[in-house]
């Protein structure tokens, strides 16, 4: 298999190119790290864009859903989609207005969709999804009820192509602009889980598990 998408006029990086990655590990590692992703398609020869949450298994994507809601009945139809998902790193200070920019992390994914009608499937990919946002939370919960699986929609995006976008370090300056009295430099984002808060209704002596206290301050 090989380590990288293939280029092509679909996913082609055109702007910025010398920021443009195509292997396998960094896509992958950019989107498994995204809470959300920014799917887009076409109703009735317009562009439509709905934030979706999401979970990847390999070379294929699982969105989720509500089973009536319109994004997964008109990506069920169009048979096609795109989809990207973007972290901001920092914001680039430049000398000029110009040269200033952040620094980000970026992918964008294309590829066919399918929606997800097999029982089995259905719940490996609410699997993927909960342990994409939640991991380790899947395994405490109670079973989900025929009735929660049929009212939730599951698309599956089979990833045909893709490329990931990054920019680090600080601002590229006109030459010129480097004798300038303005100061220039970076400030950091990020974008960092803070404490849990319990429940109001929780039994007491009930604590968070293992899994649970392990998000509090991590970084996306």
């Amino acid at each position: 298999m090989s380590e990288e998408y293939e280029v092509s006029k679909q996913n082609k990086v055109r702007q910025l190119r010398e920021n443009a990655v195509y292997d396998k590990e960094t896509v992958h590692g950019i989107l498994d790290s995204a809470l959300l992703a920014s799917v887009g398609f076409v109703q009735g020869g317009q562009p439509v864009v709905v934030p979706m949450l999401f979970g990847r298994d390999g070379e294929t994507i699982y969105l989720h859903g509500a089973r009536k809601a319109r994004v997964i009945r008109l990506l069920e139809e169009t048979g096609t989609a795109s989809m990207s998902v973007t972290h901001v790193d920092a914001l680039v200070y430049a000398r000029s207005a110009f040269n200033s920019s952040m620094n980000y992390r970026s992918v964008t994914v294309f590829g066919n969709v399918r929606l997800v009608d097999d029982w089995d499937e259905k719940l490996h990919a609410l699997r993927v999804i909960s342990e994409s946002t939640m991991p380790g939370r899947w395994d405490e919960l109670r079973a989900p009820l025929d009735n929660e699986i049929k009212m939730t929609g599951v698309i599956a995006l089979e990833i045909e192509s893709a490329s990931a976008k990054i920019s680090s370090g600080m601002p590229s300056d006109e030459e010129e602009d480097y004798s300038t009295p303005i100061w220039a430099g970076v400030l950091p984002l990020k974008s960092t889980f803070t404490k849990l808060e319990s429940d109001d209704r929780l039994i007491d002596g009930v604590e968070p598990s293992d899994a649970v206290k392990a998000m509090q301050g991590k970084t996306l």
